[in-house]
């Protein structure tokens, strides 16, 4: 029999988890009357398997030595010997272990442990006849037993709701999915250096605030027991972030959560990471240019490519990356007289276009109807979007030659936005009517306006804000796109799911 065969899991099929779970809790007890704990402490001077790999000299005829931890994932017996793989976050490595080596005591030992167990072990290196390399184990510590199975015979969770209700089963048995979150940390960890090389300083604002701004967007409520008020998670810091600027912090981010009342789907997560980013004395245009070296910075020094494979098609990377007005996207879509129609006459055609909307919506929403379920979607390569009518981003400075709009982009790219970003206004007066503006046409019954809009924001801008680029980027969306991903569960530890009942 070859130390390569795979593992097969005896009893698995003929007992039950259930019953599994209460013989191993037999066991458990029967360990502890013998003086063994199966819930052993620190276990000193591991190495991660990788660099035990890397580490082995073929060719030497000194003795290796090799001290490591991590999970039973398979257990070949072969009469007087017995072949084990241990795998541990670094990868997997064949272990051997010979009654004459370590003893008919520990061998008997060894024998009762289960798939699934975590332990220690020391040991040297060798190569098998089969060319693989191993660690001849000499001691070996249990550290943690297992109680339960683990699923699938070891290739993964095959029920994709469980494998996010139960990330850590994924994380045990799917390598792909724990390569991903891997993936997502190294990405996080290169937006931080890049910050760091361009002079930006990461800052923290509040999660919990008594006003939620900074976007439109439905906020998770929650009550301060110590004041005795109303106060909501946060959609986003951007208020906040802003008042930094005019303390006379220049170049500033924060990378954190924030979260929102509203539906999940494979775009969307209630609770999600974002990055802000804003600079004092820089515009739109800056904002571009920085996201555009960002992205490309990050997919380069993780990934090595700059293009990348998803359900839509190959998405490329590589610098510039396209422009166009929102204006012209919709003239192509609705036909190059569409700002001229009356109101009548726009609802009318985009509703022979198949799209629900009615005279009661404001004209601008009917008009982004259009983009929305039309547009954005077709936007594959990575496309900014610029010059948005100014109801749809109330905290952008206007445009210069027309008021109508706002000197903002939409970054959209694999068909979703991924980073919107501004010339942010720094007009109190302006500021102010657009907050009202937009308190009109959104309130509902009983709002007040003390409750709906910053004075405090209001207050700060009037000692004066520089002018500045700003941007916001989901970091849950740029690592679907670079690893691939189609969904944000896949990117998210811990993603939220519908409870169960």
């Amino acid at each position: 029999m070859s130390e390569n065969n795979e593992t097969i899991v005896t009893g698995a099929d003929e007992a039950s988890s259930e019953d599994i779970f209460q013989q191993r809790v037999r066991k458990v007890e029967e360990l502890k009357a013998e003086g063994i704990n199966p819930f052993g402490g620190k276990f000193d001077n591991i190495r991660p398997i990788n660099e035990l790999r890397a580490s082995h000299q073929p060719d030497s005829t000194e003795i290796q030595p090799a001290t490591l931890a991590g999970r039973l994932t398979g257990v070949r017996n072969m009469g007087g010997s017995i072949f084990a793989d241990l795998k541990d976050s670094s990868g997997k490595m064949q272990l051997f272990i010979n009654k004459k080596a370590i003893g008919e005591e520990k061998f008997k030992l060894f024998r009762r442990l289960d798939i699934g167990d975590i332990i220690g072990v020391t040991g040297e290196l060798f190569i098998t006849k089969m060319g693989e390399l191993t660690v001849k184990v000499a001691e070996f510590e249990l550290l943690s037993k297992s109680l339960r199975p683990l699923p699938e015979k070891f290739h993964g969770l095959t029920n994709i709701e469980q494998r996010y209700r139960q990330r850590y089963l994924d994380l045990i048995t799917n390598d792909e999915s724990k390569q991903v979150l891997l993936q997502r940390s190294l990405i996080t960890r290169e937006i931080r250096k890049f910050m760091e090389s361009k002079g930006f300083i990461e800052v923290e604002t509040p999660m919990i605030q008594p006003i939620p701004g900074g976007a439109a967007a439905e906020p998770f409520k929650t009550y301060y027991g110590a004041l005795s008020s109303e106060m909501f998670m946060r959609i986003a810091p951007e208020l906040y972030l802003k008042k930094l600027l005019v303390g006379g912090f220049e170049k500033i981010y924060e990378m954190n959560r924030n979260f929102r009342n509203e539906g999940m789907d494979r775009k969307h997560n209630p609770e999600f990471t974002s990055m802000e980013i804003y600079q004092a004395y820089g515009d739109c245009r800056t904002m571009m240019e920085l996201i555009e070296e960002l992205v490309t910075t990050v997919a380069t020094n993780v990934f090595g490519t700059l293009k990348f494979e998803h359900a839509s098609g190959t998405i490329d990377l590589t610098r510039p990356w396209k422009r166009v007005e929102y204006r012209d996207l919709i003239k192509e879509y609705a036909g190059a007289d569409w700002f001229e129609l009356t109101f009548a006459e726009k609802v009318a055609k985009a509703q022979s276009m198949g799209l629900t909307v009615n005279e009661s919506m404001p004209e601008f929403e009917v008009t982004n109807e259009i983009y929305d379920k039309l547009i954005e979607g077709k936007l594959i390569q990575p496309t900014f979007v610029t010059r948005l009518p100014k109801e749809m981003v109330p905290l952008a400075k206007g445009c210069t030659d027309d008021p109508a709009l706002v000197d903002v982009y939409e970054l959209v790219v694999n068909g979703q936005e991924l980073c919107p970003g501004y010339s942010e206004l720094n007009d109190p007066i302006v500021q102010r009517q657009r907050f009202m503006e937009q308190f009109e046409r959104e309130k509902k019954e009983g709002d007040e306006v003390a409750d709906k809009i910053d004075e405090d924001f209001l207050t700060a801008l009037e000692f004066g804000m520089p002018p500045a680029g700003g941007l916001g980027i989901g970091i849950d969306r740029l690592a679907m796109l670079l690893t691939g991903a189609e969904s944000i569960r896949d990117v998210i530890l811990f993603p939220q799911m519908k409870l169960k009942k």
